[in-house]
């Protein structure tokens, strides 16, 4: 007999089953339900993200509500208006002056003044160099203030003028003073800085020199008078006695000191000259006096 010996064996080809009967109603209606449940949780989830939404976005927008009424309530209410401005740092300026210059006034409110004009109106004065606003609550402002210091003397068309130690102009002296720095010369009234603006480089050699020679807490300062910055080959020194010293435009450290000692063998021989050039490398010329 040809046939298959085991029908339902695993080696066997693959049988096709059918069935054996109908889907009972019962059974059919089980698979519908089972779908209506499922679409109803999906539709009874949508509805709370879609509700928790809409809640989220009515919480936002009341206290943004409150936010923006309560900020208004805070610009505005008496205890927040400045009651009193400090100046703190302050010396050759009155505290008066400084305000005045802030535009900052009583009962003004201390959220919306406007520090940055506060501070841009103080700094306009020229003795002032730095401003810093704070504010401290409840009703005080207090403005830290950092005056311009007095460096040296510059000589520009026959005034002396007291500039700092960034070449802006202080103040004019017309009274002899006590200097411990020379005074630097060869100037015109336009390289001198406006408030806020940068030295000519003629200014900024001259100070830039003074600096040198502070630094190195040189024994110079006491014997030079008179730094003039008109010459284009570098500044030229001019010294208590009257000689004149040429230092070029480079190296002044060292140059600097081969005048110092220079200058210590000029008067232990008791030799006289009239100019010291000091432009060379390795080598001084000495331009003695006329017996």
């Amino acid at each position: 007999m040809r046939g298959r010996s085991a029908v339902l064996s695993p080696r066997g080809a693959a049988l096709r089953l059918g069935d054996l009967a109908e889907p009972l109603a019962a059974m059919t209606g089980q698979r519908l339900d089972r779908r209506r449940r499922r679409r109803r949780r999906r539709v009874l989830r949508l509805a709370r993200r879609v509700g928790l939404w809409v809640g989220a976005a009515l919480v936002v927008a009341t206290l943004a509500a409150g936010a923006g009424w309560e900020s208004r309530w805070l610009l505005r209410t008496a205890p927040f208006s400045v009651e009193r401005v400090e100046v703190v740092g302050q010396e050759r300026l009155s505290a008066e002056a400084i305000v005045r210059a802030s535009g900052i006034t009583r009962g003004q409110s201390l959220w919306t003044l406007d520090a940055r004009r506060a501070v841009a109106g103080v700094e306009a004065l020229p003795l002032v160099r730095h401003v810093e606003l704070i504010r401290a609550l409840p009703n005080r402002v207090t403005l830290l203030v950092e005056e311009r210091r007095p460096f040296t003397l510059v000589q520009a068309a026959g005034k002396l003028v007291w500039v700092d130690e960034q070449g802006v102009a202080v103040a004019g002296e017309a009274r002899p003073v006590a200097m411990d720095a020379p005074v630097i010369s060869g100037l015109s009234p336009s390289d001198l800085a406006p408030n806020g603006r940068v030295p000519s480089d003629r200014v900024a050699t001259g100070l830039s020199l003074i600096r040198t020679l502070k630094r190195a807490q040189s024994s110079l300062l006491s014997e030079i008078s008179e730094v003039d910055v008109s010459r284009p080959e570098g500044p030229v020194l001019y010294m208590v006695n009257g000689v004149e010293v040429r230092l070029g435009r480079e190296d002044w450290e060292s140059r600097l000191g081969r005048l110092q000692r220079v200058a210590a063998q000029l008067r232990a021989t008791n030799q006289s000259v009239t100019s010291i050039d000091l432009r060379f490398r390795d080598q001084v010329v000495l331009r003695t006096a006329a017996r």
